[in-house]
């Protein structure tokens, strides 16, 4: 019998039920990622505009319960509040790549885990080299750490790429590591000041929430005034408010009990990813992304080190980190990649994760309390996340023919049963191992 590890393919056919997953979620994320495209264009043509004044006016409008700390402004609740909906998705996506996704097993999930930290490692160190030489602030450090799928997926949407499913579930993995990361630095490292008995009362509501779950209580009555209950004790907690979205999503169910159509956590994604995607991000970014884009601010993006630090992060650092450790992981292991694709694939690929919007932009808001200085680097990470989409645009565009080719074949479904027919034949990709990721 042969070895089947000697077999193993990466970047090969996903398993059949794994790429239905990933199918449904990107899909989402795609259509999200077009209106967040939309979100940063009019937020960044209102911003420049002559009612800019109107923009500010509105972005800074505060309103809330003052009596219970959350008297916030517009800009604020769409950070704190509304991106806690966004990390409840990216937790429970997390949980599901740990459960029954690509994360499951130490061996399919060694070489993307890999893959995602050097790709936050190398262009955290680039950042601070930068930031360093030229006597700036180590502060934004972790601003080019985080990729952005939803926006990443629009660019792929818009040049009508049809990236095959593994490349496009690496991403995924990608994303979903990065977003592990960018939830303990912000909870770790930007925390404001810690209030221990609000922090106790957000603890004791998630083992609440925990054992409703254990217990199989359904009904959104009982979730959604513990999940507000949560949320405003973190934010009062000191700790960022979003963390609260992550612990919920990574507390509910994934595998449904015996008879049970679905898990609790596909319920809620299914419910909240729409709203999350195609509301609540776009949302963030029209009052984040409103940055003044003058010759003077533009300048300041390439001559001032922070910024510059963070363009450099994203657009060779998320390269060189993501693809030299894909590279020397398969290089050292006895994963082979897909001998229908090449190593400009992962290339193209290494550079599309240099787009860091969402995440990007509210660590940016965290990092630095300077107006001035946020204002650039939210600046220097929509300058990056453009010249990360173009360099990749330009790279997969030229491969198209062949993921074209492995797309379709992926699709077919000649006897109409519901399944591609590439999972039923003997002999094919599937059964000669190329069905498995990197061992």
């Amino acid at each position: 019998m042969s070895d089947v590890r000697s077999r193993s393919y990466f970047l090969g056919l996903l398993p059949l039920p794994e790429r239905q997953a990933v199918a449904r979620a990107l899909r989402t994320e795609t259509v999200g990622g077009l209106v967040l495209l939309v979100a940063a264009v009019v937020a960044l043509v209102w911003a420049n505009s002559p009612w800019s004044g109107a923009y500010e006016q509105i972005r800074d409008f505060h309103f809330g319960i003052p009596a219970l700390g959350l008297d916030l402004s517009v800009g604020h609740w769409t950070a704190d509040g509304l991106l806690a909906v966004f990390f409840l998705v990216a937790g429970i996506e997390l949980k599901r790549e740990l459960v029954v996704g690509e994360l499951r097993t130490p061996a399919t999930a060694a070489l993307p885990v890999i893959a995602a930290v050097c790709g936050m490692a190398v262009p955290a160190a680039l950042y601070a080299a930068t930031a360093s030489a030229g006597g700036g602030s180590l502060r934004g450090w972790a601003v080019p750490m985080a990729t952005d799928i939803a926006f990443a997926l629009a660019v792929l949407a818009v040049l009508s790429t049809h990236l095959p499913a593994a490349l496009r579930a690496f991403l995924l993995t990608l994303a979903v590591v990065d977003d592990l990361g960018a939830i303990l630095i912000i909870a770790v490292f930007f925390p404001s000041d810690l209030n221990p008995w609000a922090l106790a009362g957000a603890g004791a509501g998630l083992v609440v929430f925990h054992l409703l779950q254990r217990a199989r209580v359904r009904g959104w009555w009982w979730y959604v005034p513990l999940g507000l209950a949560v949320w405003a004790l973190m934010y009062n907690g000191g700790v960022h408010a979003t963390v609260a979205g992550v612990a919920m999503g990574l507390i509910l169910r994934t595998i449904p009990d015996p008879g049970e159509k679905e898990s609790p956590a596909a319920r809620v994604a299914h419910l909240v990813h729409p709203v999350s995607a195609g509301i609540v991000v776009p949302l963030f970014a029209l009052f984040a992304a409103g940055v003044s884009i003058t010759g003077a601010a533009l300048g300041e993006v390439f001559t001032s080190p922070e910024p510059l630090g963070v363009v450099i992060g994203l657009v060779a650092g998320k390269t060189l980190g993501i693809f030299a450790a894909t590279y020397l992981a398969a290089r050292f292991t006895r994963a082979r990649l897909n001998p229908d694709l090449a190593w400009a694939d992962v290339l193209g690929l290494s550079v599309l994760a240099g787009i860091g919007f969402t995440v990007a932009l509210l660590i940016g808001e965290l990092a630095f309390t300077d107006s001035q200085t946020a204002e650039h680097v939210k600046a220097a990470v929509l300058i990056a996340s453009v010249l990360a989409a173009l360099l990749a645009a330009a790279l997969l565009r030229r491969r198209n023919t062949i993921y074209r080719r492995l797309y379709e074949a992926e699709t077919v479904d000649a006897d109409a049963d519901g399944i591609p027919d590439i999972y039923q034949q003997t002999g094919g990709p599937a059964a000669a191992g190329r069905g498995g990721q990197a061992t």
